[in-house]
């Protein structure tokens, strides 16, 4: 039976030409966006990860209410020991110091006059301490525009967008004026060893990186910093276990009652990534529920269309005794196979699409210059295995839905008409 239906769908390409082109473009429109999509959301999402929030974050209770400002004076003390601790009782995670800061980066020329100023944006990493993976996690190296990473404390990275504003090339001297952990102000010397460019217009523009050794004792935070981020060993963010992770930590410290107790958040918990996160794991579904109604409406109007067509040949079936419920049957499976032949040919072509916007992107840097979100300014697809199947639900399901919808008129014919209806 397959193999005659199968027969007929081939030779008669008015039956199934215009179904096929429709699940196809469907099919492929679904693997595209949804691969476009959730790989743009989990790029966003682990973007936010490696520089800002981490996969868990450990900061003050203080710290954690006022983080917008950079309050370093609310930072944590005792960090030296906090983090060995982390490091016995969670060894799953890696966990690094980071130190955020904001100042006045000052520019002198020749005669040691000003010849340019800017606000900076500093990040203090572990810099120097390979061990740490801090620079292949925040992909430094690759970013270099010019220049080097930094050989000692007294060296530090720019952004190149922010050394183009201020003149400065490699090598140049370049003066922070800030304020301490303290309160008081802190003047500090560096030299440029290279620029970078992350490719986040809301770091690229005053950027500037440090080793934490340096914002320490720049900062009078010795043993001390704003925040001890947790990244998981395989680099892949786990929301259960950082939940479970953060439930934990925080009921070791809930009935400390010092402001400057450490604090635990999840990711989901940080700049409004929870909805984000949600969005990228139901990404597929929703594509799947919008171009199965979608088709299902097209294919029943091309079901109700190939019904009319078909009306004569419906007839002499019924009138050579061939049952309703057997036509009928033979309709939806004749449907099921040509979902399936479309739902292969825009697989194909959906997954195309899928690895060609995965390996080349589309650029939005224009259009988020002047953003504050942290997001890649090229957007990526990514290929996982669901988008090899995910096509056939609403494909296969769509024609069996439109065709069995449109089939029902096979049980209207009135058998004792039939001859009447055939006279001509």
């Amino acid at each position: 039976m397959i193999k005659f239906l199968f027969k007929g769908i081939i030779r008669d390409k008015s039956r199934s030409m215009l179904p096929i082109i429709v699940i196809s473009l469907g099919v492929s429109l679904t693997i595209v966006l949804s691969g476009f999509l959730s790989g743009a959301m989990t790029d966003m999402v682990d973007q936010n990860a490696k520089f800002e929030t981490g996969h868990v974050k450990i900061m003050s209770r203080a710290y954690a209410d006022n983080k917008d400002q950079l309050p370093n004076d609310l930072a944590l003390l005792g960090v030296d020991s906090l983090v060995a601790n982390l490091q016995v009782n969670y060894p799953d995670l890696q966990w690094v110091k980071r130190i955020r800061f904001g100042g006045l980066l000052d520019a002198p020329d020749g005669n040691g006059e000003s010849k340019g100023q800017g606000p900076a944006a500093g990040i203090a990493i572990n810099l120097l301490d390979a061990s740490s993976g801090e620079v292949e996690r925040m992909n430094i190296s690759n970013s270099i525009v010019s220049g080097n990473l930094p050989k000692n404390a007294k060296e530090a990275l720019i952004g190149d967008e922010f050394a183009n504003k201020l003149n400065l090339k490699i090598g140049d001297e370049v003066t922070y004026f800030g304020t301490t952990m303290n309160g008081s102000m802190t003047f500090q010397n560096f030299i440029i060893s290279g620029t970078i460019r992350f490719g986040v217009a809301a770091m690229d523009r005053g950027a500037i990186l440090l080793d934490i050794t340096a914002a320490q004792e720049m900062l009078d935070m010795e043993d001390g910093t704003g925040e001890i981020l947790g990244f998981y060993n395989n680099g892949v963010y786990d929301d259960k276990a950082a939940i479970a992770l953060e439930t934990a930590f925080n009921k070791r410290f809930e009935n400390n009652p010092d402001e400057y107790a450490p604090e635990m958040f999840t990711l989901r918990a940080q700049n409004n990534l929870g909805d984000l996160l949600d969005y990228a794991n139901n990404m597929s579904a929703i594509f799947v529920i919008i171009f199965v109604g979608a088709m299902s409406v097209v294919l029943w109007n091309t079901g109700l269309i190939g019904g009319l067509r078909r009306y004569q040949e419906f007839g002499i079936r019924l009138a050579l005794g061939e049952s309703k419920g057997s036509i009928y049957r033979s309709l939806v499976l004749e449907a099921t196979l040509i979902g399936i032949i479309g739902s292969l040919v825009g697989t194909s072509l959906g997954l195309i699409g899928a690895f060609y916007l995965q390996n080349y992107g589309i650029n939005i840097e224009g259009m988020v210059d002047n953003s504050a979100m942290m997001m890649p300014t090229v957007m990526r697809a990514k290929v996982t295995p669901d988008l090899y199947y995910i096509g056939f639900i609403p494909g296969v399901f769509a024609m069996v839905f439109g065709n069995m919808l449109s089939g029902i008129g096979i049980y209207k014919r009135e058998t004792a008409s039939l001859f009447k209806e055939l006279e001509v």
